[in-house]
């Protein structure tokens, strides 16, 4: 996502569709990542093959749901991103809460929310959990080996794949409004040009790659760490 924005030469917390709700949590993701250290990024991506296979099936993923929206193929979308939920998340008991409530989402923000936010498709959420699905990974199996950030993600991937009418309408909007659709492209050649970093095990490209959008959004990082610690915390006691 960084690395689309920065493709775009967007700061998103200054776009109105990108203020408020699960936007919140892609961008203060974002910016916590890219205010860290490359090399610890690079390190787990790169020296690690289960990570490896990971990133590669999650760049094809985002290629895949991508060419199925560009062509208009609404019910092959559909079917592939509610079979994926199931997997996911269907065999689950819904006894508590949503790891991520509205208002938790709406409170942490770097931008003014407009009063009729625009809607989007979310490919990256898809993605990620059409990634899960090809490999046959429940991540509420993992929790006791999660980290902050991981826990932020598969807590908004279950806001939107536990809400059936907002996935409804993610998966309309995904195929009828263009709205999104550059900035789909751009995060889809992201998605597969750091798969090609980890896959070659090229620690250079990943360097330069993960600088260059680094320095782009630097000016923002001290109020992005307060925000996003205070967004980790929330979600911490929601997931002891």
């Amino acid at each position: 996502m960084g690395k689309a924005w920065h493709a775009n030469a967007q700061f998103p917390w200054e776009i109105a569709r990108y203020v408020g709700g699960i936007e919140n949590v892609k961008i203060n993701l974002t910016l916590r990542i890219y205010s860290q250290k490359w090399h610890v990024y690079a390190g787990l991506a790169i020296l690690n093959p289960e990570a490896g296979k990971q990133i590669r099936q999650y760049a094809q993923s985002v290629t895949d749901l991508y060419k199925l929206m560009l062509g208009g193929h609404r019910e092959e979308l559909e079917d592939r991103i509610k079979r994926a939920g199931q997997r996911v998340f269907g065999s689950r008991e819904w006894e508590g809460e949503l790891l991520l409530q509205d208002d938790v989402l709406d409170r942490f923000s770097l931008g003014k929310k407009p009063e009729t936010p625009t809607p989007n498709n979310h490919l990256s959420l898809l993605a990620m959990v059409d990634c899960w699905s090809q490999l046959g990974i429940v991540p509420y199996d993992h929790m006791i080996c999660s980290t902050p950030l991981f826990r932020l993600w598969l807590g908004v991937t279950e806001y939107l794949f536990r809400k059936p009418g907002l996935l409804d309408d993610v998966i309309k909007i995904a195929v009828e409004d263009n709205t999104f659709r550059s900035d789909d492209l751009e995060f889809t050649f992201a998605a597969r040009g750091w798969s090609d970093c980890v896959t070659f095990g090229d620690f250079e490209s990943y360097k330069d790659r993960f600088l260059s959008t680094q320095k782009f959004f630097e000016p923002r990082f001290a109020d992005a760490t307060k925000v996003g610690n205070e967004m980790i915390s929330t979600i911490l006691r929601n997931t002891k």
